[in-house]
């Protein structure tokens, strides 16, 4: 499931953004409930990460905003936006793929999940495929800078 949502990243670094991608899906039938890259720029919404776009995709589908039991597979851990939704929706596991120290808040940051206040709690997988994903965001920005200095 790393790589479709490494695929949904490049479709979303091919469009201009920040190449991070997700996928839900049911493990109990390893049906593929949903798959989304990050969208801020071409939807003008801050809020359009791709996990969050993905959980909006998986919530209309199944005309349920709870989403308990499915699984969450998202290139690069999640933020502190990303990890309140991820709780208000009951995700049953979170996998990421690179730790993100600067603006992550599973395992940095206010790891949310283990704070008082949460109210679900995942369980959490990180470091699957962490290097092809960390490289994926380290060539995006490399580019970018590339480009800003010419």
């Amino acid at each position: 499931m790393m790589r479709l949502a490494l695929d949904a990243a490049r479709a979303a670094a091919d469009a201009g953004e920040t190449p991070v991608g997700a996928v839900i899906l049911d493990p109990a039938t390893g049906e593929i409930i949903a798959t989304a890259g990050n969208g801020p720029i071409g939807a003008h919404d801050p809020t359009a990460h791709a996990e969050i776009a993905a959980m909006r995709a998986a919530a209309a589908k199944l005309e349920n905003y709870r989403l308990t039991d499915l699984t969450l597979v998202v290139t690069l851990e999640p933020c502190a936006m990303c990890a309140g939704a991820i709780s208000h929706a009951r995700i049953g596991r979170v996998v990421f793929g690179a730790e993100d120290p600067k603006g992550g808040a599973v395992v940095h940051g206010p790891r949310f999940f283990a704070q008082p206040t949460c109210h679900w709690r995942p369980e959490v997988t990180g470091g699957v495929l962490a290097e092809e994903s960390a490289e994926l965001l380290r060539g995006f920005f490399r580019a970018r800078r590339k480009k800003s200095q010419a």
